[in-house]
């Protein structure tokens, strides 16, 4: 009798862990993951700006760098991201939300395409260089 308050805690953790909650759309500001019949896992990236859909579809096809070399730059992206995130004194409140992205997931190349165009964008559109590219002076 003693146990019951553990074993209820236990389970109801059991029971959270195995539910959905399902997303609504609309005009609220959600990340959705979407899990496919076939136990897959789908990944979508939502932009709220609206001029970035039009700066996308300008760039060159997602075929035209592999998976592989989006991974990568995005991982420097979002690292760098996340660090500004984290420092809201120093970089200023630009980088409201955290990017939740691991090299140990991979996304698919849409996800990983639409991702690092991203990171372009707001260096085109607003200027701030998040990963210096190129070489450096000597």
């Amino acid at each position: 009798m003693r146990n019951l308050p553990v074993i209820i805690i236990i389970l109801f953790i059991a029971l959270a862990c195995n539910t959905t909650k399902p997303v609504a759309k609309g005009d609220t500001e959600t990340a959705q993951i979407n899990e496919a019949a076939k136990d897959s896992t789908e990944y979508e990236l939502i932009i709220f700006d609206v001029r970035y859909n039009s700066f996308l579809a300008t760039q060159p096809a997602k075929e035209f760098y592999s998976n592989e070399y989006y991974q990568n730059w995005n991982m420097r992206y979002v690292t760098e991201w996340n660090i500004r995130h984290s420092n809201p004194i120093r970089y200023g409140d630009f980088y409201e939300t955290q990017i939740d992205y691991s090299a140990q997931i991979d996304y698919g190349i849409d996800l990983n395409y639409q991702l690092y165009y991203y990171f372009l964008f707001i260096e085109r559109e607003y200027g701030i260089v998040l990963v210096r590219r190129g070489r450096t002076a000597r």
